[in-house]
């Protein structure tokens, strides 16, 4: 009884196969939970797509992959004086996003990151004096901008990207590789047509992995199902059912990252609106679960447990049986599953 995310697997790499050719030089990206498929096998992926690099969250998860991918590693967190040492070898490549930094990896690879509106690490334009000087010591594997994904009035990647070539150009720094993150296969090729001498590659992990819908599907295996009637209490907390019904003991829980949400983007009115909607059931007890059941979303009965979560079926629905699996709507980025399964054919076949 597990929470299992299918695959279409031969689908899924025919996607991974139209990004590749849609992003020349495209760098992979694995990282947490590898996007719910784990790292290594993601770093199996970015082998069997000949990728010569792999870019990676964090140092530890550089030290883990090491043996699984034989070829260059980009450490995307940026490498901070006085960090904890991770033993790596020489071709993993640490981004930096700060002089100090730089002059910190004596001999070491690095790709140094630039400061752009989405403000969270890199050097500014006033370091780049600083910089030329520091950049003697090491190897410049490249540059890197890490830019918005949304863009309100006035928030414009592509030009942001550009002038950021030009002051490093200006600057006298050796650029020849700008690795690029959130920007569309036209405006990849509209730089590298602006400057035919800087390869431009983007870093891609959601659209690489996730971005056919089609491929992937996730289940809850359907472990108990218990008839109540109103009034009978259940669960941690021993509440009183509202009416007659069925509850249903699910595989998936908060160890899986069943019920835990990241906060979400809220412009517009149709968003807000739902997400009021929302607050309004959980205030009678009926918060919706990621689980449906015939078409339609069934609410949690409890909060989740740790590996199962307590769902309610009401009276007048015919419930699953014992084994069946409940699709279930997750956030592949915060999923732990028990497995993946590989299979031929549509997802909406299982």
């Amino acid at each position: 009884m597990a929470l299992t995310l299918y695959v279409d697997t031969p689908r899924w790499r025919d996607h991974q196969r139209k990004v590749l050719g849609s992003f020349p030089g495209l760098v992979p990206v694995a990282k947490g939970n590898g996007y719910g498929f784990r790292n290594l096998r993601l770093a199996e992926e970015a082998t069997r797509l000949g990728s010569d690099i792999l870019a990676v969250g964090t140092a530890y998860e550089a030290a883990e992959l090491k043996d699984h991918f034989g070829r260059d590693l980009l450490v995307l967190t940026p490498y901070r004086i006085g960090e904890d040492p991770v033993p790596l070898p020489h071709r993993v490549i640490r981004t930096v996003g700060t002089v100090e930094g730089v002059r910190g990896l004596v001999g070491g690879r690095v790709v140094i990151e630039c400061m752009t509106s989405m403000r969270r690490h890199g050097v500014h334009p006033e370091d780049l004096v600083k910089l030329r000087a520091a950049v003697e010591d090491v190897r410049v594997e490249g540059f890197a901008v890490h830019l918005p994904m949304d863009r309100p009035d006035g928030i414009d990647p592509l030009a942001e990207t550009a002038r950021w070539v030009d002051q490093l150009r200006s600057a006298g720094l050796p650029l020849r590789t700008m690795f690029v993150s959130h920007l569309k296969a036209a405006e990849v090729e509209q730089l590298q047509s602006w400057y035919p001498e800087v390869r431009f590659r983007a870093r891609i992990g959601t659209q690489l992995w996730l971005g056919d819908h089609e491929a992937i599907d996730c289940r809850g295996t359907v472990m108990e199902v218990h008839r109540l009637v109103k009034g009978e209490r259940f669960g941690y907390r021993q509440n009183r059912v509202a009416g007659d019904g069925h509850l249903l003991i699910v595989a998936g829980g908060t160890a899986h990252g069943v019920g835990l949400e990241a906060p979400k983007n809220l412009s517009g009115l149709t968003p807000k609106a739902k997400n009021l909607a929302r607050a309004g059931l959980a205030t009678i007890g009926r918060n919706a679960s990621p689980f449906s059941w015939n078409g339609a979303k069934l609410a949690f009965a409890e909060p989740p447990h740790m590996q199962v979560s307590m769902l309610w079926v009401p009276g007048e629905v015919t419930p699953p049986a014992v084994g069946d699996e409940l699709k279930a709507t997750l956030r592949h980025t915060t999923t732990l599953f028990d497995r993946i399964v590989d299979v031929p054919g549509a997802p909406q076949q299982f």
